[in-house]
C-alpha cells in the first residue's frame, strides 16, 4: 500500500512552478518535444515532482516519436493507476501517481514491441507517454525529477 499524499490547490501552488501545478493539478499538457526529459538518455530513476514517489525506471523508457517521455511499464505497478479519460471526445486511459494524484499523461495506442521482444508478432498496445512538466532536480521526478542510478 502507497501512503497517500492529500494538499489542495492552494498548498500544491506554494510547492510547485506555475506550469507542473497546471499540468499535474489541472490535468494540462507539455507540448511535445520540448520537456526535459523527453530525450533524456541517462540511467536512473523518474520521480513525482509532487511527492517523490518512484514512477518510471529508464531501463523501461523508449522513443515513441510522441516528443513525451515515453515507458513501457512503471517501477511498481502500485506506483501508478489508471482512469478512463473522456474530457477530449475520445475515451483514453489516464495515468495518475498512485501516491498524489498527479496526471502523469495517457496511455496512446501505438504498434511498437518492447525491447527484446525480437520479432513478436503481437505489437505492445498500450506504452505510457508521460504528457509532463519536469523539474531536474535530484530527488523529485517525472513530473519532476530524476534521481541517476
Amino acid at each position: 500500500m502507497v501512503d497517500r499524499v492529500v494538499k489542495g490547490n492552494d498548498e500544491w501552488k506554494k510547492l510547485l512552478t506555475a506550469r507542473q501545478f497546471e499540468v499535474t493539478r489541472l490535468k494540462g499538457t507539455e507540448p511535445p518535444f520540448t520537456g526535459q526529459y523527453y530525450d533524456f538518455k541517462e540511467t536512473g530513476l523518474y520521480r513525482c515532482v509532487c511527492c517523490g514517489n518512484d514512477l518510471f525506471s529508464s531501463e523501461a523508457k523508449f522513443d515513441s516519436g510522441t516528443g513525451w517521455p515515453s515507458f513501457w511499464a512503471p517501477v511498481l505497478e502500485a506506483s501508478v493507476k489508471t482512469a478512463a479519460d473522456m474530457s477530449a471526445g475520445m475515451v483514453r486511459t489516464e495515468v495518475m501517481c498512485s501516491r498524489c494524484d498527479a496526471h502523469l499523461g495517457m496511455y496512446l495506442r501505438m504498434a511498437l514491441r518492447p525491447p527484446g521482444s525480437g520479432t513478436a508478432s503481437i505489437p505492445l498496445l498500450l506504452p505510457l507517454c508521460l504528457r509532463r512538466t519536469h523539474r531536474g532536480s535530484c530527488g523529485r521526478g517525472i513530473a519532476g525529477g530524476w534521481r541517476g542510478g
